[in-house]
Formats: C-alpha cells, sequence, structure tokens
C-alpha cells in the first residue's frame, strides 16, 4: 500500500495533536482522509459532511493538483505523494450594516514633476517599468478593503509605488492591540478612526497619491458602486461574509480581485480574476461554519505575517497595473513562516461555479451574513449567556456554577479566574467526564466566541444547565474585576 503524507493545515493540527503532517498508507485521496479522520475523530466534522463527503470550503490537492480536477475520492496515490488539506481562512468578526459614501477618485494628468522623477528613480530604471509603467501607476485607481494587518502595508507599498488613486474602505478606530501588526498606526493614535490615520500617513508619504477614505464596511446595498470607480480591488478583509462580497462584486464588475489571508502562523496569496482565471468562489464555493474558523482575536497572529502577505498582494498589484511578470491568476501561494517555506499549488475554474461559470445561478449580490451563518452580535441563536454581573452574584451565593475556562493555555498566563476548570476548547470533547452534570456550568474564553461554540457542544451532549459567559473574561475584567489584564 502506498505510504502517503498529509500535510495538516495550522487550524487543524490542535486535532491530530499539533502534527504539521500525518502518515497514512492509501490508495487513494478518499481513503486517506477516511484513514485520517478515523484516527483523530475531531477531524470528521472539519473536513466530512453529514454525508461523509469533503466539505465545500476545504481544498485537497495532490502534490500540486486540486483533486476536484482529478478523480475526486477515487484519484490513487503513489508512494511519497503529498496530499495538502487546504481549509477556506479568514478570522474576524463579521462587518455591521453602515454606509459608505461614494468614491470620487480624481485621475492625475500632469507630467512628472523633477521631484516625482526623483521619488520613484528606482522604478524608472527598471526596463519592465519605466516610464511607461510608472504612468500606468499613476493613472490606476485601487481599493482596498481594509486597512488593518493586511491593508495596512499594502496601503504603504502601494502609495510608495505611486499608485495615482487609493480608496480605502474601512470604519474601525485604532486599538492597542493592533499596533503588533498594523504598521500605518502608532501608539499616540489609539482611539482615531483607521482612515483618519491613514490618510493623514498615506499623504505624508506620497503627496502625489489621492486618498478617498469609504467610512464603513462593504455591503450588499453599496459594493457594486464602491468598486465600479476602481481598476482592481485588494482584499484585506478578516472576515468571510466580506470576503464572498468582494469576490462576487468583482466578478460580476470584471475586475482582478488580490487574495490575501492570515491565520497564526500561515499565509495565502493569489489573484481571483474570473476573465481568465476561477474565482474565489471556484476554491471555496460555502463557508465554513462560524464556529470551525476562530478569528486573528482568538487565535493570535505573528505580528510580521500580514506584512508579509500585504507586500505580496501589493505586489501583485503593482505587477497587474504595469502589466509585467506572471500574476498569480489560477495559482495559490501559500506561506509557512514558521518553517519559512512557500508553496505554490495550481487553481482551476469549476465549471459548476455559482458565480463565473458559463452557466451561473447567480447574478447579483446576496445576504452575505446570513449566507456565512453569522449574526450581527452575541453568542447567536440557541446558545444560552449569562452576563458578568449576574454571574458575579451567582459566584456569591449558596450553589456557584462550575466555571470552565475553554482558552488556551498561553492565555491563562495574562489571565485567569480562581476556581475555573481549564479545559481548552479542543480537548472537551474527550474531556466532558470532568463535568458534573449535577450542577450548573458556565464557560467563558476571552471574548465569548468559542465559550458559545463550547456550549453549543455540552448541550448538544446532554448538559441542561450550561451557559456562556457573555463578553468572555475580558468583559469580566472590564465590568467586575479591573485588576485582571484584558488583552
Amino acid at each position: 500500500m502506498p505510504r502517503t503524507t498529509v500535510k495538516i493545515p495550522t487550524p487543524l493540527r490542535s486535532y491530530v495533536g499539533g502534527a504539521a503532517e500525518v502518515a497514512v498508507e492509501a490508495a487513494t485521496v478518499g481513503t486517506a482522509i477516511q484513514l485520517l479522520v478515523e484516527s483523530h475523530p475531531e477531524l470528521r466534522r472539519h473536513l466530512l459532511n453529514p454525508e461523509g463527503r469533503l466539505r465545500s470550503f476545504v481544498s485537497v490537492y495532490v502534490n500540486d493538483a486540486d483533486v476536484r480536477t482529478l478523480q475526486r475520492d477515487a484519484t490513487p496515490l503513489a508512494e511519497g505523494d503529498i496530499v495538502s488539506i487546504v481549509p477556506a481562512i479568514a478570522g474576524g468578526a463579521p462587518s455591521a450594516s453602515r454606509p459608505v459614501a461614494p468614491a470620487a477618485p480624481t485621475e492625475p494628468a500632469t507630467p512628472f514633476s523633477p521631484e516625482e522623477l526623483r521619488r520613484y528613480s528606482r522604478h524608472l530604471l527598471l526596463p519592465e517599468v519605466g516610464i511607461r509603467g510608472q504612468r500606468a501607476l499613476r493613472r490606476a485607481k485601487v481599493l482596498l478593503v481594509g486597512t488593518g494587518g493586511l491593508g495596512a502595508p499594502a496601503a504603504l507599498y502601494l502609495a510608495a509605488a505611486g499608485v495615482g488613486t487609493l480608496g480605502l474602505v474601512d470604519f474601525d478606530a485604532i486599538e492597542l492591540s493592533n499596533l503588533q501588526r498594523q504598521v500605518l498606526y502608532a501608539t499616540d493614535d489609539v482611539g482615531r478612526p483607521k482612515l483618519d490615520v491613514a490618510r493623514e500617513r498615506l499623504g505624508r508619504l506620497n503627496p502625489y497619491t489621492t486618498i478617498v477614505p469609504h467610512r464603513g464596511p462593504l455591503d450588499a446595498s453599496n459594493a457594486l458602486e464602491v468598486l465600479r470607480g476602481y481598476d482592481l480591488v485588494l482584499d484585506g478583509t478578516d472576515n468571510f461574509p466580506t470576503r464572498y462580497l468582494v469576490n462576487d462584486a468583482s466578478v460580476l464588475l470584471g475586475k482582478p480581485n488580490v487574495y490575501g489571508s492570515i491565520y497564526r502562523f500561515e499565509g495565502q496569496v493569489s489573484v481571483f480574476d474570473a476573465r481568465r482565471g476561477p474565482c474565489y468562489r471556484c476554491l471555496y464555493p460555502e463557508p465554513p461554519p462560524p464556529e470551525l474558523v476562530p478569528s486573528c482575536a482568538e487565535a493570535g497572529v505573528l505580528g510580521v505575517l500580514p506584512g508579509v502577505v500585504g507586500a505580496l498582494q501589493a505586489t501583485e498589484a503593482i505587477k497587474l497595473i504595469v502589466g509585467v511578470g506572471e500574476p498569480l491568476i489560477g495559482r495559490l501561494l501559500l506561506y509557512d513562516a514558521s518553517a519559512m517555506t512557500f508553496r505554490e499549488l495550481r487553481l482551476e475554474k469549476n465549471p459548476d461555479c455559482v458565480l463565473c461559470s458559463t452557466h451561473p445561478t447567480q447574478h447579483g449580490l446576496i445576504d452575505y451574513p446570513a449566507f456565512c451563518g453569522v449574526t450581527s452580535s452575541g453568542a447567536g441563536p440557541g446558545v444560552p449567556e449569562v452576563t458578568p454581573e449576574a454571574l458575579r452574584d451567582e459566584l456569591a451565593g449558596p450553589e456557584p456554577p462550575l466555571l470552565v475556562d475553554v482558552r488556551e493555555p498561553e492565555e491563562l498566563e495574562i489571565s485567569h479566574l480562581d476556581g475555573a476548570l481549564a479545559i481548552p476548547k479542543g480537548e472537551l470533547p474527550e474531556r466532558v467526564d470532568e463535568l458534573t452534570r449535577a450542577r450548573s456550568v458556565v464557560v467563558f474564553c476571552r471574548s465569548g466566541g468559542r465559550s458559545a461554540d463550547a456550549t453549543r457542544l455540552l448541550l448538544e451532549l446532554g448538559f441542561r444547565h450550561v451557559r456562556s459567559l457573555r463578553g468572555g473574561i475580558n468583559a469580566w475584567a472590564e465590568k467586575i474585576d479591573p485588576s485582571l489584564a484584558r488583552y
């Protein structure tokens, strides 16, 4: 039987004991996946749907070929083949619905000044760029959706390169935790709107670039109007609803979409242009359920990772504008900062894509939060919660609930609640026997997302008196115990 190596991505490694790869002996891809989920049962719901078929938000490659272009589960394996599992990653919370002002970009028409010639001299020395390419950059209009981890470095490099118009979509204020990776901002900017600071900083970097702010998140009511005024889009989003929205609007308008995504130590980069190759839906027809994909706020991210990925996105955008090199159309670049490796996988246009195939079934924008199964706030339907104030009173009562902390061990070093039973969320299915069903249980994490998922699991397992702490330990620190650190 051929011996095959299955590469496990970071989001799923906790279910295989932290391993980056697992060796199996299997003759086909289907058998390899089946053996994998049999030896690691917690992987099943992440990889397979209830009917036992591979989930649509999980791509599987043999060496560098997508099994969807081969024989799917029946794809044969040879000795030494590498099977790569590539799930959709995004992270972050869904965006609230707020209006975005229409873009009003202007196109510079004056010739290059002596100062501009000096500024762009290193570009002008490149035969592949030269005056012609620099003029193309000056005429270009690029929309950055998000000015956070990915958008911040991309914006800096695009402005420095001389892109004539940069549209910026965002609505967040700068938080202290942003500064570890969002290099547009400084300590004294905390609390200010990101768009205000970005506009000032990019203006100081290159006064020849016009910055057009769009105050608010993109949604189905405004995306087509906003994107229509730009030549290409750079996706710096951190959530699936906006990621699918950006893809769909780009396809409908016939614009390139420079994609980037990050998770802990790993990143993905590609260029989706449905006129010349696949779109994002060809890679991931459907998003994963929200509970299966933790955000960067829950899982963490290496600070320099978005800098690398954002710079790669800026590189692809400049190549597309200037018309030089080979863009990542039909290719997915995987970056592993921990191993310091780059891998490239081929992407094929899905002949059954609902949006970009020859027989699409979706002809406009849709309700993306509903499509991605997210809610605007709270733990979601069916998850009972308890507020910090109510929990404080219960803990002081005659029958206090059992506290279960589902955060990771390294988070306990930042803050903890005395007497809480520490069970990381990934270990909960195997350790439920440590909980007594005779008493009330309150589950908590950092901010409430993981504890809501854990509460759903315990309810499914038959626990009747279980709730999630609304806002997590950070809310407890804010409202009950200010001595605890928030992170």
